[in-house]
């Protein structure tokens, strides 16, 4: 989510997935070879949960998500008054029913105009420190990811860490993702 900042009055995710290993439609959490489960303080989260926390660390609500049937569930408690639109229904994690992509884009459309008339959207917050706990596709990944000094290894395939703040967690899942 670059360029986040506090100057920003609201955000809006469209088009998202559910988190890794869900049965959504392109289910995975920033890297689908990379990372087969994302903890904070315990609870999964996907993407939605992990930037809406972020934008929640800045006072910014989530006044808007667009996505499948899976991902609006999964999401739906995270953020009280945010609009959600159910773009397609997932069959499986490559397939699904879908609105065609003019109705998606009048549905998403309409669903932006009223989630930014004025009212009251409280911004989504987790109380840190930030215990962020990955479990990694593979235990090759996981031996790899440890490499970094201020990883510690618990299982197999899962490794944690603490951050001070989910711009300093997302930082550190960015730079492993990227290995």
């Amino acid at each position: 989510m670059a360029s986040l900042d506090q100057d920003i009055d609201a955000v809006c995710l469209v088009s998202y997935h559910s988190r890794a290993s869900g049965r959504g439609i392109l289910a995975h959490t920033i890297n689908s070879f990379a990372f087969a489960r994302l903890e904070i303080n315990g609870q999964e989260f996907g993407e939605a949960g992990l930037y809406g926390a972020l934008a929640g660390e800045y006072g910014v609500p989530i006044v808007m998500a667009s996505g499948d049937d899976v991902f609006i569930t999964e999401n739906q408690a995270l953020f009280a008054g945010t609009r959600f639109v159910q773009t397609k229904r997932a069959t499986g994690q490559n397939s699904g029913i879908s609105l065609s992509p003019p109705q998606a884009c009048a549905a998403i459309r309409k669903a932006v105009a009223a989630a930014l008339q004025p009212r009251a959207v409280q911004p989504f917050r987790l109380d840190g420190p930030f215990e962020i706990r990955i479990r990694a596709q593979t235990p090759a990944l996981a031996d790899l990811f440890c490499q970094w000094p201020t990883l510690r290894r618990e299982e197999s395939s899962a490794f944690a860490f603490l951050a001070t703040s989910l711009e300093e967690a997302i930082q550190m899942i960015n730079c492993l993702s990227a290995m």
